[in-house]
């Protein structure tokens, strides 16, 4: 009988024999190590038997495979954290090419061809690269400076608690000053207690009643929205629409009028005169203008051409030029209605150059009309082409799905009135023309004609569920100017309609509706708080901690209203937290537009149209481009001059520079305040006021730096 020891010296043979260990096959890839291949251990790696020595052994056997492990898992972290570091290098390169670029928003050397601004720009003048830098760093030096302080006296032992100063401690104890910053920063304490602390305490409360109040009427509508879709509610027709081709005589099909207002957009307006041109209504009832207001040659040329193309093809369609382009849209718009046939049509439905309705629009939207005298607009929503291109796009997605989703769905259903979006709807020529027709008084004409036809009596219906496409500004450059002219213009309308309102003969509650919550809450509060609460006051209460700011009101309501926001666009809630952050920076912009618009400055009716990249349209344009057939008694330009004038511009383009992304001064400025009161906030130990500043800061800085949106090489 052999010894117990030769027996389990035995034993353990025969079981390495049957089981040599887990195996690891490691291949070395460059630059990176991948596992191929790793077994799992078997179940006698984890029995538990009676000898300690074989516990050991296989703990020690597990131990080399865990390590093998750790060290690969260890050397995929360090390759993510190469990639993260490199993605860090071309971020910090871009950074360097805008701050090399040197072209501010003040800079007006880049006006796009495109582009059409008033004359007068007061407010705005030219800033050379390097005030605009040494402005940058004064800015930064301040701040820089304040916070050096608080640094100072942290290492000094003067630590206060987060939000509140341990005041009392400070003024019962001995002071028994050391030297003579003490007393300079215990004076500085003081003072920010005595006279600092109290009016801004004031006025963020304020905000925050603001803030509150903004947030019940966000609340409201999302619960409207959603007992809508829970009763299945939308517009019926008394009389729905007929087919056209089912040769049933006895359809509604009365004589509409399209316009299609445009003015150098030779980037998409192919695309939308070829789908009005497809639009299923009988050719005798329809005719289709073109309101061209381009002042660029070869841009009328193109137009008037693709007019001509689909005229050749049976189309009712004319082609308008103004040689007086006074008003912008609306003036171009009231010159067109100022026709004599326009006596002979019952509807005029409005699209803007970038849209493409779908050919059963007329068809879903007049049938509306039939047998309902007490309504003027019927509204489509947008759709967008383009609203995964970029992050820019992506949230601005989020934005007017809930404008068009929520706020004009629960208007339309409840209490029939909206704001007229300017494209997309078809109008009652008969409510048109008792509301004083369209007026040239402000950069929104389109939410002007509504107020002045709700206070007729006018009512209005919105679809949701007919759409017409259309194209997002991908720039952020493009898309600054659009918000200034649509937060400025309303402040501008509220000035000329409040006393007509307050005349009116319609009810006290249809009153209280345009007057607080369409013009005071949505349009002017909205944009104040924003800015004053989370850029303004935020910061100034890192360094003034006596006034604070509650947690709740800097995190939790915000994200609980940008996911009230988001939840129309539920593919879009990976992007909250960019939404959130980048809603905040826009602030700037709104709040800026709104004072200007509101106190009539320098910038308030500076019309800019807004950038189209022709995303939808197909082929090239100038191929499309042929020699116009000369016709007796037409205005045609003479084809010698526009030639000159082709090679001309032609010239011009090839000896142009470049165009520079731009630099925001506005936003910079704001992104050093906000990271400089982030580092402030570390020494009060205010983490979620840490945090927000943090990100928000580098939300400015993005923005400030053009990083967001297209990116103009």
């Amino acid at each position: 009988m052999a010894p117990p020891l030769f027996g389990w010296l035995s034993k353990q043979d025969k079981k390495s024999a049957s089981h040599r260990g887990t195996p690891v096959v490691v291949k070395m890839e460059n630059p990176n190590w991948s596992m191929v291949e790793l077994e799992g251990p078997s179940e006698e790696d984890f029995l538990v038997e009676s000898s300690s020595g074989a516990d050991k052994a296989a703990r020690g056997r597990n131990a080399k495979q865990f390590t093998w492990v750790l060290l690969l898992k260890a050397h995929k972290a360090a390759g993510c954290l190469t990639s993260i570091a490199a993605a860090f290098l071309s971020l910090g390169a871009a950074v360097r090419r805008r701050v090399a670029a040197g072209r501010t928003d003040d800079d007006d050397a880049d006006v796009d061809e495109s582009d059409v601004v008033e004359a007068s720009r007061s407010g705005e003048n030219g800033a050379v690269k390097t005030r605009f830098y040494s402005f940058i760093k004064i800015f930064l030096l301040v701040s820089v400076v304040l916070l050096g302080f608080e640094v100072a006296a942290y290492f000094k032992g003067w630590h206060f608690g987060a939000p509140k100063l341990h005041l009392q401690k400070l003024l019962k104890a001995d002071l028994g000053f050391r030297d003579a910053f003490d007393l300079l920063y215990s004076k500085w304490v003081l003072i920010r207690v005595e006279y600092l602390a109290p009016p801004l305490q004031f006025l963020a409360s304020a905000c925050i009643v603001l803030f509150l109040i903004q947030s019940v009427d966000r609340l409201i509508l999302c619960l409207g929205c959603f007992y809508i879709k829970l009763k299945k509610i939308k517009p019926v027709p008394k009389h729905p629409g007929y087919d056209l081709e089912s040769g049933d005589g006895t359809g509604y099909y009365p004589m509409v009028l399209v316009q299609i207002p445009m003015c150098n957009e030779k980037e998409v307006y192919q695309q939308s005169i070829g789908a009005v041109c497809n639009l299923d209504w009988p050719r005798k009832n329809l005719l289709i203008q073109v309101l061209d207001d381009s002042d660029d040659p070869i841009t009328q040329l193109l137009i008037k051409e693709e007019v001509h193309k689909w005229q050749a093809e049976g189309a009712n369609i004319v082609y308008r030029h103004r040689v007086i382009r006074d008003g912008y849209k609306a003036g171009n718009l009231k010159s067109a209605m100022n026709c004599s046939y326009v006596k002979d049509y019952e509807f005029v439905a409005i699209f803007d150059a970038d849209f493409q309705p779908t050919s059963d629009f007329l068809q879903r939207t007049i049938p509306h009309f039939k047998d309902n005298e007490e309504i003027g607009l019927v509204q489509a929503r947008w759709s967008f082409v383009n609203k995964d291109e970029n992050l820019l796009t992506r949230l601005q997605n989020i934005n007017l799905t809930f404008h068009f989703e929520v706020e004009q769905q629960v208007n339309g259903i409840f209490i029939n009135f909206f704001g007229f979006n300017g494209t997309a709807g078809v109008w009652r020529i008969k409510a048109l023309e008792e509301s004083g027709g369209w007026l040239e008084r402000t950069t929104v004409e389109d939410m002007d004609i509504a107020v002045r036809a709700h206070l007729h009596g006018w009512k209005f219906i919105f679809l949701n569920d007919v759409e017409c496409q259309c194209e997002l500004p991908e720039s952020y450059e493009a898309y600054r100017k659009q918000q200034h002219r649509w937060h400025s213009g309303p402040m501008q309308l509220f000035r000329l309609c409040l006393p007509a309102i307050i005349r009116s003969k319609i009810s006290v509650w249809k009153k209280f509706n345009l007057i607080f919550l369409f013009f005071l809450l949505r349009k002017l509060i909205l944009p104040f708080y924003s800015f004053t609460l989370f850029c303004i006051i935020l910061p100034m209460t890192m360094f003034i901690p006596e006034a604070e700011l509650p947690a709740w009101v800097v995190c939790y309501i915000p994200a609980t209203m940008s996911f009230l926001n988001i939840i129309p666009a539920p593919k879009s809630f990976p992007f909250i937290v960019p939404y959130l952050l980048f809603e905040n920076t826009m602030s700037v912009t709104k709040f800026n537009a709104m004072v200007s618009g509101l106190f009539q400055l320098g910038s308030a009716y500076e019309w800019v149209v807004t950038k189209k990249s022709g995303r939808s349209s197909e082929g090239d344009l100038a191929s499309l481009v042929d020699k116009p057939k000369h016709q007796r008694g037409s205005s045609e330009p003479n084809l010698a001059s526009i030639e000159e004038i082709v090679q001309e511009q032609q010239l011009q383009r090839a000896a142009k520079k470049k165009k520079h992304n731009r630099i925001y001064t506005k936003e910079l400025a704001l992104a050093f305040l906000l990271l400089t009161a982030a580092a402030r906030s570390l020494l009060s130990a205010q983490g979620i006021h840490f945090y927000f500043l943090l990100f928000q800061g580098i939300s400015f800085l993005l923005v400030g730096l053009d990083l967001i949106g297209e990116q103009v090489e």
